[in-house]
């Protein structure tokens, strides 16, 4: 019985359970006890093992079939539906692919046309430089340019007395004088000192280009402390000194201050106080204004400048000044003015005339009033003689 049931029995299986060699030492009616007993205590963890093996088998089962049909939707959604296909396009749509499509083709023609716009110009540029008959040719002026050994200096160190705003606008006419000094036929020796606080920051935001200025001198120092004395002349508007002319060899030195008249006089004091001589320019021998005398920096740069040019002061004044200043020059405002006088006196001699003529007609009257009234009392004493 024994090597019979372990024969029989060795490889059996009942139920998901093997049965074991010791089995086989009892009789049948007991194995099959026996295996029902550890059928029934195994079977719950082998239902779960087998459920957790067909939820994975059908897991990679799924994924295997939704990795094609992804694709397949993939490619379906690539592929025009049938609707799609006859779907009509709009006319700005149409007009954008044709000029789409003429840009393209033409793109061979717009790289031939800039290289024959190139090498027009350059024929020009050659042609005018042969020739030379351009009298606006920049590089043909600057070889007439004749620097002058005159100093001109803009004074910066009111710095504390302005306001940004201020400071924008001196700025702006500093960029301004630099820009014609550069451009002048006589330009000067150009000088920005005591440069430094709001303006110097202003000009490090907003023009960073100005370290790389050239024919100028920036200096964070006094005037006062690398140039002489008796080589100065403040120029002020305040001062009762009046140039006749220019000379190349002292420093002429203008207030850097945009006030708006708020410092009367400040100039002035600064440069009595230091014991500079000062002056301001002629304009009140040549020019008449509506408005003040004070002119801005740029505009007394400029006019140096051109002076320097004409040596006229006349005519550097009113090819600077601006029209709003409504400069007139003085011969014509005396014309005007004794053109006034004698048109004041006419009407005057006329009120005096009609006067004259009524005072005549008054005593041409009162001869006629007098008769009247002798008259009147005449009649009247005859009528009183007369005896009731």
């Amino acid at each position: 019985m024994k090597s019979l049931f372990q024969h029989s029995f060795a490889s059996f299986r009942k139920g998901g359970s093997v049965i074991n060699y010791e089995d086989c030492l009892f009789s049948p009616t007991q194995i099959i006890k026996r295996h029902q007993i550890m059928s029934s205590e195994m079977l719950p963890a082998f239902i779960e093992s087998s459920n957790v093996e067909r939820k994975q088998s059908l897991s990679e089962d799924q994924e295997k079939s939704q990795k094609p049909r992804l694709g397949e939707d993939k490619e379906k959604s690539q592929k025009p539906r049938l609707g799609e296909q006859f779907e009509p396009i709009s006319k700005r749509q149409m007009k954008k692919l044709i000029k789409q499509k003429q840009w393209e083709e033409q793109r061979e023609l717009r790289k031939q046309k800039r290289k024959e716009k190139r090498k027009r110009k350059q024929l020009e540029r050659q042609c005018q430089l042969e020739s030379n008959l351009d009298g606006n040719d920049r590089k043909r002026i600057r070889r007439d340019v004749v620097h002058s050994t005159l100093r001109l200096i803009i004074d910066c160190s009111f710095d504390s007395l302005m306001v940004l705003k201020d400071i924008k606008k001196l700025h702006k006419q500093i960029q301004r004088c630099y820009a014609e000094n550069r451009r002048a036929l006589h330009p000067v020796q150009f000088y920005l000192t005591s440069h430094g606080g709001q303006l110097k920051k202003n000009m490090d935001e907003n023009d960073k280009g100005w370290v790389n200025w050239k024919d100028i001198h920036i200096k964070p120092e006094h005037y006062s402390e690398f140039i002489k004395k008796e080589d100065l002349i403040y120029l002020t508007s305040d001062s009762p000194n009046v140039l006749k002319e220019l000379d190349e060899s002292k420093a002429y030195v203008i207030g850097g201050l945009v006030d708006h008249n708020h410092h009367k006089g400040l100039t002035y004091k600064q440069a009595s106080d230091h014991g500079i001589d000062h002056a301001q320019l002629p304009l009140g021998n040549f020019v008449k204004m509506n408005s003040r005398k004070v002119l801005a920096i740029n505009h007394v740069f400029e006019i140096i400048l051109e002076y320097l040019e004409t040596r006229d002061w006349q005519e550097a004044f009113f090819t600077i000044l601006p029209q709003r200043k409504g400069a007139v020059p003085t011969d014509k405002a005396c014309e005007s003015s004794s053109h006034d006088l004698k048109s004041a006196r006419i009407e005057d001699g006329l009120d005096s005339d009609s006067s004259e003529e009524d005072n005549s007609r008054n005593e041409l009257e009162s001869p006629h009033e007098e008769e009247k009234q002798d008259k009147e009392n005449s009649s009247e004493t005859t009528v009183n003689s007369i005896p009731h």
